[in-house]
């Protein structure tokens, strides 16, 4: 079976054709500068591949993609009908969606609802949804939803202490973020402790982070909240901090809401703290060096994620697996340490040497450690695939 699995920015447009049984992705490429002029970079057969290809819309973008999927030279299959469907990754899917669907009328009508929550991407999503409608028009659709893993949280968790009319008519509340990596890592741990039964925390490190406490295999609690920014500090964005800090900002030095937003957004994190980058492995070099403001940027980090597990395994009644995975989760050792230093009281051991591991599934707790810790690498567009291809045999 082939899945196509399309993730669609404004301007951008990311792709891999993959087999959702096996996982064994046959092209993948990107298409940037839409509406500009239009490039193609594909990968394909161990070769990568740079066309210049006018893109005045999305739907030039996907049919530059089948071209070269198909292409006798360059491509991976023979016609685009051995593509079985698309699976699309659509940021927000607000109150509408707990699961991944099959895109209909009223899906997309529903999801065009959602973009006061996701106006930068839902618009986007939509353009790729309806790109792809026009070249393959018999070719079913799923959208796979980054909010929906965690829809099973509990009003205690999602609801926000503020009036209930802002709840009740703009859908304000907790939706958290990055549910396809959540689940991808939750369904992986689950088969590999061999039972569902258990109180997981699942860590997704990277340039973006977030955490999520999840129980028999249900998500209760999520560190982002109405948007992407709340949460631990992350590469460029702030996490929590006090509303007021905005107000105060805003009439200090004259910023509009959307100025704010965007120094909290995309000028704070560990960027902010650090002074030197947002990548990890820059601030690491670093600090080794003895950047006092890199240190503090990384210790920053560690002691709000381990917050975060503290409050979570207080909100589970315990915890039985610790789980990381994402760039810095996957690949950082020392701060995969610097972040369980401190977790002992939770039953939390780490194996210095079983910890030496990057990229690569393994247990990194002692034998003796009463919380199974694991490295677990994320497959987002894996999981994207496997709900395609799950929903589509269903409806035949």
């Amino acid at each position: 079976m082939n899945i196509l699995i399309i993730n669609a920015g404004s301007s951008s447009l990311k792709y891999q054709l993959m087999d959702p049984d096996t996982g064994v992705v046959s092209a993948k490429g990107l298409c940037e500068r839409i509406y500009i002029d239009g490039r193609l970079t594909h990968n394909a057969n161990g070769k990568k591949i740079v066309k210049d290809i006018p893109m005045p819309t999305h739907s030039e973008a996907i049919a530059a993609v089948l071209d070269i999927l198909v292409d006798p030279v360059e491509g991976v299959i023979k016609s685009t009908d051995e593509i079985d469907a698309v699976g699309h990754r659509v940021l927000h899917g607000g109150m509408e969606f707990f699961d991944s669907c099959i895109i209909n009328d009223e899906v997309i009508a529903a999801i065009e609802k959602c973009i006061p929550l996701g106006p930068l991407h839902n618009p986007a999503n939509l353009m790729g949804i309806r790109a792809c409608q026009a070249v393959m028009p018999t070719t079913p659709q799923v959208a796979v939803f980054d909010t929906a893993f965690h829809m099973t949280m509990p009003p205690v968790a999602y609801r926000y202490a503020i009036p209930t009319e802002y709840y009740k008519n703009d859908s304000i509340r907790r939706y958290g973020f990055h549910g396809t990596s959540h689940k991808y890592v939750t369904k992986r741990a689950i088969e590999l402790m061999g039972t569902k039964d258990m109180k997981l925390i699942n860590c997704h490190l990277g340039n973006g982070s977030s955490l999520s406490a999840v129980k028999d295999g249900k998500c209760q609690d999520t560190s982002m909240g109405l948007t992407p920014l709340a949460g631990v500090p992350m590469g460029t964005r702030s996490g929590d901090l006090d509303p007021a800090v905005v107000q105060f900002v805003m009439n200090k030095y004259g910023m509009s809401a959307d100025e704010c937003l965007n120094m909290l957004n995309k000028k704070s994190g560990v960027l902010a703290l650090s002074g030197v980058s947002s990548d990890f492995r820059d601030i690491e070099g670093e600090a080794e060096k003895g950047n006092e403001d890199c240190q503090l940027a990384l210790d920053k980090f560690a002691y709000e994620v381990r917050k975060y597990i503290g409050a979570y395994a207080a909100a589970l009644g315990g915890l039985d697996c610790l789980v990381f995975t994402a760039g810095v989760g996957e690949n950082s050792a020392s701060m995969r340490a610097r972040i369980c230093e401190g977790l002992e009281y939770l039953g939390v051991k780490i194996d210095s040497e079983k910890n030496t591991i990057r990229g690569k599934e393994a247990i990194i707790s002692t034998d003796d450690s009463k919380v199974t810790v694991w490295v677990i690498p994320t497959n987002e567009e894996l999981m994207i695939a496997q709900d395609t291809a799950e929903l589509v045999k269903a409806a035949k």
